[in-house]
């Protein structure tokens, strides 16, 4: 699987939440990813939040995560 890296900040190898919650997000087909601090500043939200709503996707059987 090829490697993403963040669109803003550059920080390689993105965890497969942080690919899942630009998709989720975003576009699922999107081709530029966020890593989790710069998703939640762009979306102006904390990084709490983002994390709890990669568990509550998880919960619900969302296969991005």
């Amino acid at each position: 699987m090829e490697k993403k890296n963040c669109y803003v900040c550059g920080k390689e190898a993105l965890s497969k939440n942080e690919i899942g919650l630009t998709k989720k997000l975003l576009d699922k087909n999107s081709r530029r990813f966020y890593c989790l601090d710069c998703l939640a500043e762009y979306l102006e939200v904390d990084t709490e939040f983002l994390l709890a709503k990669v568990e509550e996707f998880k919960e619900q059987g969302c296969k991005q995560f």
